[in-house]
């Protein structure tokens, strides 16, 4: 007798009739009591997803937000998970929210999932099978499984989980189904585009790390290509303001109109040799070195014959976000130094160096060779997006020009790739739509009209039929929700909204 089939069928029988207690009493249940139910359903069976629920919460409704039910739980081996659930009036609607950095948490924060269950979503978060800060990567040290779940496993199991969760508690399945996420949450957006195209009818990928060891290496040219050999800054934070204050000033109309905003920064030929001091000219100035520091950083790594190796570097009208960023306001390098050098101890490399590894050990002429070996894990830049398309998805990419975190010219160089891939021009944006937005920053704020409610224009692409033609952008006069889950907007937060419109791949 087969006795590990014999227990996948108990499981299974265990599984229906405990989920069909719950089904055939939605109707008329409490829904606290049917939120404790969810703690006794065995899901051990979800096909792929062997996953455990911890605990399930009622939570009642206050300050305005629905009553939920709050599940958590993990899908072995560590994936961390919640899924919130509307006590009533589902939509019908599930949302999976990426993370952010290295993720390591399910606690509210850029993927706050409050405001979808306001709306009536069910929502799933994942700490994407590790826990630690946002900007540490020690997890990661000699441990492939932790990797594999980081690089791709993890969103989809949640996912899995989440959704039959999710119909365990209303007795049916959701009608659709979408993620929704930004940087590393924007990655994880694109790998589902291109590794599970089944899981969702819309994704929206914000500011999307396509290339994460690629990204990783332009951080380490950008971070410690500033530190001298005493490991001292040379380009200052008090010379930032002067960088984006003459980039602005330079390429701003450009666009035939002038609101503080470049439009386009590929048009900007701002060279910071502009500014360099001279002859009667030693103030607000840049020294050599600085401006050697500056244009390095627009142009991206290279070795040390000039072969570019990446998609360019941080644009012109991102200066200001250097500060703190790239170039310490104390004196030590800024926090990036920090965290991407965690990524090349314990996760970009095969195998890990560990500790001991500092930014300035990254060799530009021989190391990028050698990030094939994990880049194969994580990346989101598979071009062929057929299975998604003919599954019916529909991809939503965003990205600001300003960003000067994960850089926008990969993306633009990714869609282009998959605009030729998938048939040309009107082809690809029958399902695929990438929006630039000019003076934005890393996935939110910076100068320009930055906070858009991406979902509200996915829900009638994929529900109605309607594909976005044009996004209305919004500039508040203070930080709205990193992600936009809180629209509608209060007019009278608004300082000045402007349209995006679809990027248009130039034809070969």
């Amino acid at each position: 007798m087969d006795w590990g089939r014999c227990s996948r069928i108990l499981i299974a029988v265990a599984t229906w009739f405990c989920v069909g207690v719950i089904n055939t009493s939605y109707a008329q249940s409490d829904p606290a009591d049917r939120c404790q139910a969810l703690a006794k359903v065995d899901f051990s069976g979800v096909t792929d997803t062997p996953t455990q629920v911890t605990s399930s919460t009622y939570v009642a409704g206050t300050n305005g937000d629905t009553a939920s039910c709050l599940v958590e739980g993990y899908v072995t081996p560590t994936v961390g998970f919640e899924v919130r659930l509307p006590a009533e009036n589902w939509n019908g609607k599930f949302i999976k929210r990426g993370c952010g950095a290295y993720c390591g948490t399910t606690e509210s924060f850029w993927w706050d999932c409050t405001n979808h269950v306001n709306s009536g979503y069910a929502c799933v978060v994942s700490d994407m099978g590790h826990r630690s800060t946002l900007g540490d990567a020690k997890w990661a040290y000699n441990n492939l499984q932790l990797k594999i779940d980081f690089a791709y496993r993890a969103t989809h199991v949640a996912t899995v989980a989440g959704k039959a969760i999710t119909e365990a508690y209303y007795g049916n399945a959701p009608q659709r189904s979408y993620y929704m996420g930004c940087s590393t949450g924007g990655r994880q957006g694109m790998v589902e585009a291109q590794r599970f195209p089944w899981d969702f009818d819309g994704i929206i990928a914000g500011a999307p790390v396509i290339n994460e060891t690629g990204a990783g290496m332009r951080l380490v040219w950008t971070t410690a290509g500033n530190l001298d050999e005493n490991r001292q800054q040379i380009l200052t934070a008090d010379k930032i303001p002067l960088l984006y204050n003459a980039a602005v000033s330079k390429c701003d109309a450009y666009d035939g109109m002038e609101d503080g905003l470049i439009d386009d920064p590929r048009t900007c030929d701002f060279d910071p040799g502009e500014l360099r001091c001279g002859v009667g000219k030693n103030k607000d100035c840049l020294t050599e070195a600085q401006v050697d520091v500056a244009r390095n950083i627009y142009s991206g790594p290279h070795t040390s014959n000039g072969e570019p190796l990446y998609t360019g570097g941080a644009m012109p009208g991102s200066e200001l976000d250097w500060a703190g960023n790239y170039i310490s306001t104390t004196g030590e390098p800024g926090r990036y130094y920090f965290m991407i050098g965690d990524m090349f101890r314990y996760m970009g490399f095969l195998p890990d160096p560990g500790p001991s590894w500092q930014p300035e050990d990254f060799d530009f002429d021989q190391d990028y060779k050698r990030l094939g070996m994990m880049e194969g894990l994580y990346s989101g830049s598979n071009p062929d997006l057929r299975k998604f398309r003919d599954a019916g998805g529909k991809l939503l990419v965003y990205h600001g020009w300003a960003d000067y975190s994960v850089i926008p010219l990969n993306t633009v160089d990714y869609y282009e790739l998959t605009t030729k891939t998938m048939g040309g021009a009107e082809a690809t944006q029958d399902f695929f739509r990438l929006f630039m937005i000019p003076g934005m920053s890393h996935c939110s704020g910076g100068a320009g009209a930055y906070a858009i409610d991406y979902l509200s224009h996915m829900e009638e692409w994929v529900e109605a039929g309607k594909a976005p033609d044009m996004m209305m952008g919004h500039h508040p006069t203070e930080q709205t929700d990193r992600f936009g889950t809180d629209f509608p907007l209060d007019p009278d937060r608004i300082e000045f909204s402007k349209p995006v419109h679809p990027y248009s791949a130039p034809v070969p």
